[in-house]
């Protein structure tokens, strides 16, 4: 097992990486509060792990709360029912809920931690690849709206997560792929050599390697770690994280939320981040083309809707949270392995990125 420390002071957690953690009731009980633990899961995850985790909690008084599975649900209905079951129950303040889950899960049950009796004890234990190396980790919490996504949260840091590498090998073959964009992004934000091997070892990863799924999961969690003990609530740095997350919030938004997952989205934007990138003069058609490739290999879009135009991106990124006295801020690359936020940008460069004709770049890319 793997232990990393998010340092944020009296608000600091550690992250637990290895096999079969869902075993480990030593793990859980050192970061529990009190005698009340409510599992929040979902019907897709339930029936593999649930068993295992309630088995694991012997000796507390246990409320499962099963949601329905999808992104379409991570509204306030859906975190209602988080709320009637924690009450039903009779769960007082020193209560723990324990995200058992993908994203979705660990944000609704974040945010209703967060609420819940003005906030109770909190932990996550993700189980797809995207939450293991993105969402569980740094305390965002919330849900969706219609006009946008994740608009309606909270800042809400867990008191540990417990990352289970086992729980991957019944991932189905699109999410591991989605989680694949996340961790390709902190290669191309803030390790190049990290890029590297990526490159060397997608095969790997795709084939649920566990020497090879630990170290990427490791390694994107240090960087994540270390940017959010930096800068907790995305002030600056930690706005880094959500490089092609612009573009690619606008395509979930636009198509529907779980049309396209989260790290489908996020690939595509980035390959539209990177290209504006590349207008700026900050990088090459070269870099800009290497990353395409690393997406490709990890079987994930790199061609935004055909159907959106510049103007369906336009009205969606005007929403994003990034957005500042009403100046659209993006995340770009000055170089592979820097990434910038900034709303110094000629807005010719932006439109002509909206524009782009990707399936023709990508065919070129082909030959």
């Amino acid at each position: 097992m793997q232990t990393l420390q998010v340092d944020l002071g009296e608000r600091s957690y550690p992250i637990y990486i290895g096999a079969d953690l869902l075993a480990a009731p030593a793990l859980l009980a050192a970061h529990i509060v009190g005698r009340q633990v409510a599992i929040v899961t979902n019907e897709t995850v339930a029936p593999l792990y649930l068993a295992a985790l309630e088995k694991a909690l012997a000796g507390y008084a246990v409320t499962s709360i099963v949601l329905p599975d999808g992104e379409a649900f991570k509204t306030w209905e859906t975190l209602q029912m988080i709320f009637d079951g924690l009450l039903g129950a009779r769960h007082d303040r020193r209560t723990t809920v324990i995200a058992l889950g993908g994203g979705v899960i660990g944000d609704m049950a974040g945010f209703a931690a967060a609420c819940y009796q003005r906030g109770v004890n909190f932990i996550q234990i993700p189980t797809t690849l995207l939450s293991q190396v993105d969402s569980s980790v740094g305390g965002k919490t919330g849900i969706n709206h219609p006009l946008g996504k994740n608009m309606v949260g909270a800042f809400y840091q867990p008191q540990a997560v417990l990352i289970d590498t086992m729980s991957l090998v019944t991932l189905p073959a699109r999410e591991l792929s989605a989680g694949l964009a996340e961790v390709i992004k902190y290669g191309l934000i803030c390790d190049e050599p990290f890029l590297t091997w990526l490159e060397l070892n997608m095969p790997a990863l795709r084939a649920l390697d566990q020497v090879a799924l630990t170290r990427a999961i490791e390694r994107s969690c240090a960087a994540k770690a270390q940017v959010v003990g930096a800068d907790e609530r995305e002030s600056g740095l930690r706005a880094t994280l959500n490089l092609g997350h612009t573009f690619g919030h606008a395509i979930e938004t636009h198509q529907g939320y779980g049309v396209w997952l989260h790290g489908e989205a996020v690939a595509a934007g980035t390959v539209m981040a990177l290209e504006m990138s590349m207008r700026l003069g900050w990088i090459s058609a070269a870099e800009r083309n290497r990353a395409i490739r690393l997406f490709q290999a990890a079987g994930l879009p790199v061609v935004p809707p055909t159907e959106m135009t510049p103007e369906h991106f336009l009205e969606h990124m005007a929403v994003d949270k990034k957005v500042l006295d009403g100046r659209l801020r993006l995340v770009l690359l000055r170089r592979i392995g820097e990434a910038v936020v900034t709303s110094e940008f000629p807005r010719e460069i932006l439109d002509a990125t909206l524009s782009a004709d990707y399936a023709a770049l990508v065919d070129q890319l082909k030959n």
